[in-house]
């Protein structure tokens, strides 16, 4: 009976596994309960250092504080060019200008009779915060948790343990706090260098702010609270509950892209009070950790080394999808959801995923929604058409799975030192020099070999879509290239090498030594998966007999070649942190030089007309006449070569056939709220792509029933001859 009943358990596990296998994914590494919810699956790399609005910079910290925070503009989603409407303010205001007896002047007065500019921007009344205990108080209007004892603290451990929340109204004031904590001595924003040129008074401010820090902290690094509504500050005042106003030097119309960074975000006061209590800091309760915001979404989960999870605020204030943007974004289906209400997904899961391939294959599999395009599976994903443009590959296309892409509002380019006394310097011998050297490093080769053909070879300092940007044959750099058949074609390498010897360097030769030019090169790009960049770089120099000689360091070494000029060539790129020239041209401005300066001109470039040119420019509108201003830099910068301008890179985005309303903005990060998603049909996909595979078993279990048979046969045999 034995042997009976282990074949009826035998053949129960093999209905079981069919049966499993039509109906479940055995590798899916979300819970059942989440099969068909409204959830948003993607990955990060790394751990966010700060969500601290006022600290934050980086990519991987905007992912998340971007989607929680709201400053008081946006940038619209479809609109290109890129375009700021209002977020939680009721407009986009236009600046009052003063002059220096505080005068008011009209809308046209000269950029140089200007002394002052003033915004004032209107708050929408109704808006509200997450639910926090930042926020929560009794019957009697005390705040539950703003005098906390270490007996308080004793079992908290997260945000999750205080019992009550509260919210309470987004107000002028908040806005105000948070352009104060700018200046606070502890925050160490990076932006206050850039503000104390602008924000009248900041500098003075943070001064202040210091000495009354110190005299309060006495020595101790945390749970200290420096009330700042105590400390008036004249270039940001509220004006009434739903208004403030911002008073800056001069005119400087970027300032309203700056405000649309979480940097000028609100900051309640209560909030910050609640986290710079005593030994909130020891247990990282800080806003460093827990952002507190009105945006869309709120951060539920962090624990940056497994998973982050954004949920829905409840307390969202009404935002509608747009209804309005390019001409083509109506076939494409991003304006059936206008006038709908946001966000329209209910959560947002982030999972820690390091490695790359593992990602790759969870996106594959339908785990993950959406994701870039990994060189490890470039060949899989996209393929050339017979005009050179990409899509995805046929296995692609029966998955259903889409290619976006857009060209960054970024810049890659290698710099030549301009103090170095043999790349650098205004005669007409070193700009020959570094013309021939600019022509000779082929950054269409490197986008085709090492991008996968995700770039495009840069014309001078400006990406596409950046006012001054000129398309064709008005925009190319005509020192490096020729206009052929209606392209770009870069000129001959035997043009570089007559320009090398007109330079004074006939076949690469150095005259003083006879030996072939050795330059330095100075670069972060360090470790074996480099190398094969790095011999290709050298070979670009070898065409014109010159010797490259390789000196690679960690980025921090790095940084400090940089800054003290220890450096003949080097790579570097530039991300914009908004959509104007200005935030391109000022990298070769002279006062803005990085020896001496600490600023961001890593060429140190220090040309007498492009600096007059630039601060005429950098404040204007954007006129036909700031245009020509622009070109004119443009073909002063082209002539002197101080980068080899390099390549502008492309994103490359693949999402699946359940996502929708995808339109990749260089610029705006808060856009997962945008974002629409199918859960109905991404449950069937996963499904039909990760069934189990389990004939295997089957076989083997089928092989344990065979070798069964003969004892119950035999069982069954002796059974029989027992009765008789």
């Amino acid at each position: 009976m034995k042997c009976l009943g282990a074949m009826r358990i035998v053949l129960w596990l093999i209905t079981l596994l069919f049966s499993a296998g039509a109906t479940a994914s055995w590798n899916n590494p979300y819970p059942a309960s989440e099969a068909k919810a409204n959830i948003l699956y993607s990955a990060f790399r790394e751990r966010p250092k700060t969500f601290d609005p006022a600290r934050a910079y980086s990519s991987n910290e905007y992912l998340f504080i971007a989607q929680i925070y709201e400053p008081p503009f946006q940038y619209h989603y479809l609109k290109r060019p890129y375009t700021l409407v209002p977020l939680t303010a009721v407009s986009v205001p236009t600046p009052g200008y003063l002059d220096k007896q505080g005068r008011r002047l009209s809308s046209n007065a000269p950029a140089a009779s200007i002394a002052y500019s003033v915004y004032e921007i209107r708050i929408r009344p109704g808006i509200y915060y997450q639910p926090h205990p930042a926020f929560a108080r009794d019957a009697e209007g005390r705040y539950l948790y703003h005098a906390l004892s270490p007996q308080d603290l004793a079992r908290v451990y997260a945000i999750g343990d205080f019992p009550q929340t509260g919210t309470r109204e987004l107000v002028a004031s908040d806005y105000v706090y948070q352009i104060k904590r700018l200046a606070h001595p502890k925050v160490h924003s990076p932006i206050l260098s850039v503000m104390n040129e602008y924000i009248v008074g900041i500098r003075e401010y943070a001064d202040t702010l210091k000495k009354e820090y110190e005299k309060i902290a006495d020595g101790r690094d945390t749970g200290v609270y420096l009330d700042l509504t105590q400390f008036p500050f004249a270039g940001a005042e509220e004006v009434d509950r739903y208004t403030y106003r911002v008073k800056i030097h001069g005119k400087y119309p970027q300032l309203l892209y700056w405000m649309a960074m979480p940097f000028f975000a609100p900051m309640p006061p209560e909030v910050d009070r609640f986290f710079s209590q005593p030994g909130m800091a020891e247990k990282n309760l800080t806003l460093d950790w827990y952002p507190v915001g009105s945006g869309a979404y709120m951060l539920t989960v962090n624990n940056p080394n497994r998973q982050m999870v954004l949920e829905r605020n409840p307390n969202y204030h009404e935002e509608l999808y747009p209804a309005e943007g390019e001409p083509e974004d109506g076939p494409a289906g991003l304006l059936a959801d206008a006038g709908k209400p946001l966000p329209f997904v209910d959560k947002v899961v982030f999972s820690l995923d390091k490695e790359s391939i593992p990602r790759w294959n969870k996106f594959l599999q339908g785990y993950y929604d959406r994701s870039a395009v990994l060189p490890e599976g470039f060949d899989q994903a996209i393929r050339f058409t017979g005009e050179g443009d990409t899509e995805v590959s046929d296995t692609m296309k029966q998955k259903g799975i889409r290619l976006l892409t857009s060209v960054a509002a970024s810049t890659y380019y290698l710099g030549f030192n301009m103090l170095d006394p043999v790349v650098g310097g205004y005669t007409e011998r070193a700009r020959k020099l570094r013309q021939a050297i600019s022509i000779a490093v082929d950054f269409e080769e490197q986008i085709s070999i090492f991008e996968n053909g995700r770039g495009i070879a840069a014309q001078g300092p400006l990406a596409p879509g950046i006012f001054g940007y000129r398309e064709g044959q008005a925009g190319i750099n005509p020192y490096v290239y020729d206009w052929v058949d209606g392209k770009p074609r870069r000129k001959p390498i035997e043009y570089a090498r007559q320009l090398l010897a007109q330079a004074g360097y006939p076949g690469g030769a150095d005259p003083a030594s006879g030996r072939p030019l050795s330059i330095n090169y100075e670069t972060p790009a360090i470790g074996p998966e480099r190398k094969a960049q790095l011999d290709w770089m050298l070979k670009q120099f070898s065409k014109l007999g010159i010797q490259l000689v390789v000196r690679a360091t960690d980025y921090n070494r790095f940084q400090e070649k940089m800054r003290k000029g220890d450096a003949q060539i080097y790579d570097w790129g530039w991300n914009a942190d908004y959509p104007d020239p200005e935030n391109f041209l000022f990298l070769l401005y002279g006062p803005n030089k990085k020896v001496g300066h600490d600023g961001e001109n890593a060429s140190n470039y220090d040309n007498p007309e492009f600096n007059r040119l630039f601060e005429r420019m950098k404040n204007m509108e954007s006129t036909p006449e700031r245009a020509r201003i622009i070109d004119q830099m443009l073909d002063i910068a082209r002539r002197d070569s101080p980068w080899i301008w390099g390549m502008h890179p492309k994103n490359f985005l693949l999402e699946h056939a359940w996502m929708s309303n995808t339109k990749l903005h260089n610029m705006a990060n808060n856009t997962l709220k945008y974002s629409r998603l199918d859960p109905e049909k991404r449950a069937e996909l996963r499904l039909a792509w990760n069934r189990p595979v389990v004939w295997p078993m089957v076989v083997l279990l089928g092989t344990l029933m065979a070798g069964m048979v003969p004892a119950v046969l035999a069982y069954r045999r002796r059974e029989r001859e027992k009765r008789r």
